[in-house]
This record gives C-alpha cells, sequence and structure tokens, in this order.
C-alpha cells in the first residue's frame, strides 16, 4: 500500500534529487504554480461537441496513415517483410517525438501544438498522392518507391505523434470522471463508422482499379484538411508556466507509482503484440495465401466493423464492473484468435471467411482492451496537469511497440530465407505471440471497482497535498455534465 500520493497525483512538481530514477523519489520543498482557471461546464461541453465532430475525421485520417492501407500500398510498391517491420516500428516509434513536445506545453498553447502536428502530417502525405508514378517505377524494378512511400509515412506519422502529445491531455479537461468509458466508446465509434465506409469504398475501388492507391490517399488527404478546420476552436485548460516541465521528472512521477507500473506493463505488452500480429497476418494473406488488395481491405472493414459495434458497451461495462475483467477477458481473447490464424492460413477456399472473423473479433476485443487502459490512465491523471503523465506513459509504450514488430519482421525475413515451409514460420511467430498475449491481463488485474472507488476526480476540485491514496478525501460536489 502507498502510504502517500505521488506529487504528480497531488497537482504540483517534486523537485527530484539525481537518484529518483534508481526507485528512491527524494522531494525537497516543492515550488508550487497557481493552478489555472477549469473549463466552465459550458466550455468542456463545446469541447465534447468539437471533439466528437472533429474525431472522425481525425483519427480516420491518423490511421488510414499508419495501419492497414500502408501495408497494403508497401506491398504493391515490392518491399520486404523488413521494410513493412519498419513502417509499424516508425509508427509506434514516433511516439518519441512526443517527449520534446512535451517539453513545449509549458510554453505554447496545446491547440497551436495539435494544429502545427496535424499540419505537418497534412503536408507530410504528399507524396502519396502521386502514387500511380511510384507504382510504375517500381514495376519496373526500381527500389525507391517504396522507400519514398516509407519516407512521406515517417513524415506523417512525426506529424500524428506531435499532435497526439496534447491531444489526450485536452480531452481530459472535457470529461466526467465516471463516464469515461461511454465517453470515449461514443468517440471511437464515430471514427470507426467513418472507417468503414472509408475502406468499403476502398475495396470496391480497388477491385476495380487494382494497385490503385492515389485516389484512396487524395481522400485521407481530404480527411486531414477537414480535421484541422474543426480543431481550430477547440477550447483547452492551459499548461503555460513559468517553469519548464522537465521530461526526466516527468518520467520517475510516472514509475514511481507502483499503479502505473503495472498498467503500463499490461498496455505495452499488448501494444506491442498487436503491432506485430496485424501486419504480419496481412503479410502471410497476401503472400502466402493469396489474397487479393480487395480481399485484405475486407478483412478491414471486418476490422473496424467489430470495434464499431463493441465499443459504447465496452464503456458500461467499465464504467459499472471495472477495468480489470475486461484486461483479462480480452488478453485471453486475442491469444485464442492469434492461434486461429494457424487454421486460417490453411482453409482453402474457407480462408477468406476465417479472415474476415479473425479481423472482426480481434477488433472487438482490442476494443474493449484500449477502453480498459484509457479508463485506468485518466483515472490516474490529474485533470490540472495530465500532459506529463499521459505523455511519459504513451512514450514509455511506444518505446518498446516501436522494437517489437520491427525485430518480429527482421527473424520472419531470416525463417523464411532458411526454410522451404513458410507456413510454419508464421506457424511458430502466432504461437509465441499468442503465449506472451495469454498472461497479459496478470499486471492489470487489480483495477477492478474497488480501484475506480478509492478517488474520484472532478475538474476543478481541490486537491489535499497531504491526502492518502489509502483513505482518499471526498470528491467534489460538482455534478457531471
Amino acid at each position: 500500500m502507498m502510504p502517500h500520493r505521488p506529487a504528480l497525483l497531488q497537482g504540483r512538481e517534486p523537485d527530484l534529487e539525481p537518484d529518483s530514477m534508481a526507485g528512491r523519489s527524494v522531494q525537497t520543498d516543492p515550488v508550487r504554480s497557481p493552478s489555472p482557471e477549469p473549463l466552465s461546464d459550458a466550455e468542456r461541453a463545446r469541447g465534447r461537441r468539437l471533439a466528437i465532430a472533429s474525431h472522425p475525421a481525425g483519427n480516420a485520417f491518423g490511421l488510414a496513415l499508419s495501419e492497414f492501407l500502408p501495408t497494403l500500398a508497401l506491398l504493391a510498391l515490392g518491399a520486404g517483410e523488413t521494410l513493412v517491420g519498419s513502417q509499424s516500428a516508425i509508427r509506434t516509434g514516433a511516439n518519441l517525438l512526443q517527449l520534446p513536445t512535451l517539453r513545449r506545453v509549458a510554453r505554447i498553447p496545446k491547440r497551436q501544438i495539435l494544429l502545427r502536428g496535424h499540419l505537418l502530417a497534412v503536408i507530410g502525405m504528399l507524396p502519396l498522392l502521386a502514387f500511380g508514378p511510384l507504382r510504375e517505377a517500381a514495376a519496373s524494378g526500381a527500389r525507391w518507391p517504396a522507400w519514398i512511400a516509407l519516407g512521406s509515412l515517417a513524415i506523417a506519422s512525426a506529424g500524428i505523434s506531435i499532435g497526439n502529445t496534447v491531444w489526450f491531455p485536452m480531452l481530459r479537461a472535457y470529461v466526467d470522471p465516471d463516464r469515461i468509458g461511454r465517453f470515449f466508446g461514443i468517440l471511437r465509434s464515430g471514427w470507426h463508422a467513418t472507417l468503414i465506409l472509408f475502406y468499403v469504398g476502398s475495396a470496391l475501388w480497388l477491385a476495380r482499379h487494382p494497385g490503385g492507391f492515389a485516389p484512396l490517399f487524395g481522400v485521407v488527404f481530404a480527411l486531414g484538411i477537414l480535421r484541422f478546420l474543426l480543431i481550430f476552436r477547440m477550447p483547452e485548460q492551459s499548461e503555460l508556466s513559468s517553469q519548464a516541465i522537465r521530461v526526466r521528472e516527468a518520467f520517475a512521477l510516472v514509475f514511481a507509482d507502483p499503479r502505473l507500473r503495472r498498467l503500463m506493463t499490461t498496455v505495452t505488452t499488448g501494444q506491442a503484440l498487436r503491432a506485430a500480429v496485424l501486419p504480419f497476418a496481412i503479410v502471410m494473406l497476401r503472400r502466402e495465401v493469396g489474397f487479393s488488395d480487395a480481399q485484405l481491405l475486407a478483412t478491414t472493414i471486418a476490422s473496424f466493423t467489430g470495434g464499431l459495434v463493441s465499443l459504447y458497451f465496452w464503456g458500461r461495462i467499465i464504467d459499472e464492473r471495472g477495468a480489470a475483467v475486461v484486461f483479462f477477458a480480452t488478453s485471453i481473447g486475442l491469444a485464442l484468435l492469434t492461434l486461429c490464424l494457424l487454421v486460417v492460413a490453411r482453409a482453402g477456399e474457407q480462408a477468406f471467411a476465417g479472415a474476415l472473423l479473425f479481423f472482426f473479433g480481434y477488433a472487438l476485443l482490442a476494443a474493449g482492451f484500449g477502453l480498459a487502459d484509457t479508463h485506468v490512465l485518466f483515472r490516474l491523471t490529474p485533470v490540472e496537469a495530465p500532459a506529463r503523465t499521459l505523455v511519459a506513459a504513451s512514450v514509455s509504450v511506444g518505446l518498446v511497440a516501436a522494437i517489437v514488430p520491427l525485430v518480429a519482421g527482421f527473424g520472419l525475413e531470416r525463417g523464411l530465407s532458411i526454410t522451404p515451409d513458410r507456413i510454419l514460420v508464421y506457424d511458430v511467430f502466432f504461437v509465441i505471440m499468442a503465449l506472451l498475449q495469454a498472461v497479459n491481463w496478470w499486471p492489470a488485474r487489480g483495477f477492478g471497482r474497488a480501484f475506480d472507488r478509492q478517488e474520484t476526480r472532478v475538474p476543478g476540485a481541490a486537491e489535499d497535498p497531504a491526502g492518502d491514496l489509502d483513505h482518499p478525501q471526498p470528491a467534489s460536489s460538482e455534478t457531471s455534465t
């Protein structure tokens, strides 16, 4: 049990000695900055409306440049397993850019950071609009088109990551603690529906125009412009301060809290496994089973449909029963589904149906896992200065999640080069991933209803610096909006 609350959860900045990263957090007299004025009820409501309105275009833009579509586009340009793994690693490794961005949160308004990062992503993806000439050059044997596409995706990922540094801290000021699950269920349902429509249209287009990715990236570009216009007026709770945000201290504060350490262990492992399993499931289906681009996009549609139909219900379950039961159920379920890929690869004419069921089920369970993660993390994050906790947690996850798919791609390419039984190589890989997934819930087993009852954070409520996590102070009487 923790005798005292970590300084971050008390709404103040500690002064840490050099040995604090080794587990001995020594605090001197802190210098406290005046607490920022909380957003009014009207501003919080406007923030929620703009978040829900902009997120379908924004997250559709981000995911279309980071997950399924880039994998298919790189395969169309002749990329190998290592290059595909590199793209997945760059996507998650771009979270490292949130560290220098975090330092600027005390100097630059969060909305400006969000707008600048998003604009960089929109500009970075421009080379992909010329996918037709790139594909023609690749068809003639050139390797540089795949590298051009990878570089464009990397710049877009950098901009998306910079914007994400402040996106969740901005949302934190809008959300009522007892409705976190339901809010994010609604928020994420919107972009799932948008991506389903996008991928349905993409599948129909590619069925008639194989390899014709340029118009699809044009639609993605338009979504990026739309999102820029919608987020321009989002309110923010200021974290501007005369005191610089020190990244080292942000990490020290995260890892000093045993609850955050347990959460980060489960979330990091889950994200790393997902970043490794899904891209190489697509590669296996494309190269070893023989799926067309249109069939692979159909599996993508099944994936986002699984998330769409389950998000709001996962949110209600988490708000009412806690996150621990969801972490357990989804971890076991994802492990079993990963093993099902061994059957799908040998299913013959039934492989397509099996792949649709796999991606639907995987997304359904991953949606619950993601909402449980957000629920716990937001409850451990102070509304007055959320960026430190959320960014340090995001970067911690991204470090490992960036390495795993890169290593997996290299290992698969080596394995495929030394044995003629290519399916066996994928079998071994997916079995290893499933075993790790099956035990991933264990560190997060304590985040049930008892954890939710420990402390309720209400925007604008006063913090008691001497408070005890095991004996929390009563919550504010402010009602939820």
